[in-house]
């Protein structure tokens, strides 16, 4: 049976943990349309679109 030889220092254990807990950053791409930064595949939040199709119309624009 596996037993450890030493205790692992809370360090060494945290250290050794921390690896897969990391967070990234998101990536974020141009929006085509408005160019402000938006998450991949979902619809922009500033201009509402979607592969060139307005997906979300905002009250701005509706009251137009």
């Amino acid at each position: 049976m596996a037993v450890p030889k030493r205790k692992v220092s809370k360090s060494r254990r945290d250290s050794r943990r921390a690896q897969t807990f990391r967070l990234e950053a998101p990536n974020l791409s141009p929006c085509p349309n408005c160019r402000t930064p938006r998450l991949p595949h979902r619809v922009c939040p500033n201009c509402g679109y979607y592969q060139g199709r307005v997906v979300i119309q905002h009250e701005a624009e509706a009251a137009e």
